[in-house]
């Protein structure tokens, strides 16, 4: 993986676009703005400097898209981040819901031969404590195989996989609710005119009500004990 120099708010944007997308899909730039909580006319610039060093390509009325080579500087800072979640929730015991904005702090001032070290340390963690995947040094990894739970019928019973929001209400609110990866949830009610979902944890006689805009945070897949 390369090591390059770049702005904070320049590998913000990277790190974003990788969070937002799977391979080479186009991310809308008001989606990006809306992620970064910036103006469009700062995301739009941004996104022409960005591309003028060929890290982003722009499709007129589409978006934008990671080049090989932003991809790989994304995967690096998204590596940082998320070994530092790692390190901050087995070894500090920093709240679940506090992790991604404090490892954000850390990740654009941590060395290579850092990285290494924690990811030695840490012994080589796969996903980091919301479930998502870290890649490794080369910047592979396996992408999460799951849907948002906001796609899930009703009557079905799912296993979260992972939580990719990122900020802290958001996470707080997750966390406060025992929507986690690991856990498994029924959908025993979908409220009409995009309402919100009605989910019973497993083990719990007390339901949870969750808008499908957060729903759409929640990565699940099929539970197969069930």
């Amino acid at each position: 993986m390369i090591a390059q120099h770049l702005s904070e708010s320049t590998e913000m944007y990277l790190k974003a676009m990788a969070e937002l997308s799977d391979h080479d899909d186009v991310v809308a730039i008001a989606r990006l703005a809306e992620r970064l909580s910036v103006t469009a006319v700062s995301a739009n610039e941004m996104m022409r400097r960005l591309g003028e060093q060929g890290l982003v390509t722009h499709t007129p009325y589409k978006g934008v898209a990671l080049t090989v080579k932003g991809r790989e500087v994304a995967c690096n800072v998204v590596r940082r981040q998320r070994l530092w979640e790692c390190f901050l929730y087995d070894h500090l015991k920093i709240e679940w819901s506090q992790l991604y904005e404090l490892a954000c702090s850390l990740e654009h001032a941590t060395a290579p031969e850092v990285t290494e070290a924690l990811d030695t340390f840490l012994g080589h963690p796969k996903t980091c404590p919301r479930g998502n995947p870290i890649p490794d040094a080369k910047g592979s990894f396996v992408p999460l195989n799951g849907i948002p739970l906001s796609d899930v019928e009703v009557g079905q019973t799912v296993r979260i996989l992972a939580v990719n929001a990122t900020a802290t209400d958001v996470l707080k609110y997750l966390f406060e609710r025992n929507l986690l990866p690991g856990h498994v949830v029924k959908v025993m009610e979908a409220a009409p005119l995009q309402g919100p979902l009605t989910l019973r944890l497993d083990g719990k006689n007390k339901d949870v009500a969750l808008g499908l805009s957060l729903a759409e945070f929640v990565v699940v897949e099929e539970n197969s004990n069930q």
